[in-house]
């Protein structure tokens, strides 16, 4: 097994949703190999592209004395004593630790088997092993597919967004907890995997071969006028980089949007990288881990004049969030879009007796401004629907670049 990240900061998509082709971010750290990490290391943080369990309904958060929220959290040595009592009792570690995790009201801690949690190291180059399908649970309580990777085995097939999944394998879908579909969908490159799915009423099943699949994390266009877009799908590893050599890359005096639509976040160090690119130095974000404050800088040297325009939606989430509260409260970006999703939490994994990992709730981040993301998201600047970059690029305009 990977060493474990120190701190997570750990995303839930509204509409429960995950990516089945395990598509998840984990920092490889040097753990140790028993017992519970301790290493207070906010460089190996990391923001988790995806969910394998659900939070429980309604804001589990409780309010500080300063009148900051506070997520609630599990006992860590209560979810360890859990899990060992069971596999001394030959049964499932992992059940019992969640059963805990779950009547703490900590919204964001979950449990993985090891596994589940080594899968997560693929994501870090941007990497995993999967059928390509992004799925969430409809109102309905169905798990159907939200998205397909271009060119995957899903997309190959002609499985499309809108397909409801029935089964993997013979295993019918229906009443299963997000976390036992992603591992019925797991396995090795080039094994195959049956999925029966219905689409307009009508049934059809497919058999797909698992790859190793991979996303471009940052991509760059241009818009009439010389304004650059960049879009950042994920924190992955050199993604902050990539940003950075965008921005050097621009047109000189041309106006930049920074795409953090659908952002799910990342690894913490790259989302501070990202900002890097637009700060000279300075706060970042700061945290709390059990009522002790950390905080994080940007990296001197970034473009400060360059007119800059962030385009958000419920989508952005986490690391993607740090990034824009840090540039909206220094007012560095005009953001654009909707409400964000309003995860600043902070989660510490735990290695149970079992090899099996809970990540639970230690703390909170919150932005230059003091403010707590956490449950309440980033409001834009601008509101805008349909034609957010069409509204961004006014403001560019009226910022004198653009057309």
């Amino acid at each position: 097994m990977p060493g474990l990240p120190a701190f997570c900061l750990r995303p839930r998509d509204k509409r429960r949703g995950a990516v089945l082709t395990l598509a998840f971010l984990a920092a490889v750290g040097t753990g140790a190999s028993t017992g519970c990490w301790n290493r207070e290391d906010p460089g190996a943080w990391t923001a988790r592209a995806g969910a394998l369990a659900e939070p429980p309904p309604g804001d589990a958060r409780t309010e500080s004395g300063g009148g900051q929220p506070r997520a609630a959290t599990a006992d860590r040595e209560a979810v360890a004593r859990a899990a060992a009592e069971a596999v001394a009792e030959g049964k499932s570690g992992k059940k019992a630790a969640q059963e805990v995790v779950s009547r703490s009201g900590d919204r964001w801690g979950t449990v993985y088997d090891r596994g589940e949690y080594a899968a997560f190291a693929e994501d870090l180059d941007g990497r995993w092993t999967g059928v390509g399908l992004w799925a969430g649970r409809g109102g309905d309580g169905r798990i159907g597919i939200d998205k397909v990777q271009p060119g995957g085995p899903a997309a190959r097939a002609g499985l499309r967004a809108g397909d409801r999944l029935l089964s993997v394998d013979g295993h019918a879908v229906t009443g299963l907890a997000v976390a036992d579909v992603v591992a019925l969908l797991r396995g090795a490159a080039g094994t195959p995997v049956v999925l029966n799915l219905s689409r307009d009423g009508a049934d059809l099943t497919q058999t797909l071969h698992r790859e190793q699949l991979r996303t471009e994390p940052v991509t760059v266009r241009r818009l009439p006028g010389g304004i650059t877009v960049i879009k950042v799908a994920s924190f992955t590893r050199g993604s902050g980089e990539r940003v950075r050599a965008a921005v050097r890359a621009a047109p000189a005096g041309a106006g930049v949007m920074l795409d953090l639509r659908g952002n799910r976040g990342g690894l913490v160090t790259e989302a501070v990288a990202a900002a890097s690119a637009f700060l000279d130095g300075g706060l970042v974000a700061t945290y709390d881990v059990r009522g002790a404050e950390r905080a994080l800088y940007a990296d001197p040297g970034g473009d400060t004049d360059r007119p800059l325009v962030a385009l958000v939606d419920g989508g952005t989430m986490s690391a993607a969030e740090l990034v824009t509260g840090a540039l909206q409260d220094r007012g560095r970006a005009v953001t654009v879009g909707s409400r964000t999703f309003g995860k600043g939490s902070v989660q510490m994994p735990t290695e149970l007796a079992d090899g099996s990992v809970a990540e639970l709730t230690v703390g909170t981040y919150r932005t230059p401004g003091g403010r707590s993301l956490d449950g309440s998201g980033i409001t834009p600047d601008l509101a805008a629907g349909e034609g957010v970059e069409e509204r961004a690029a006014q403001v560019l305009g009226g910022l004198g670049v653009g057309p």
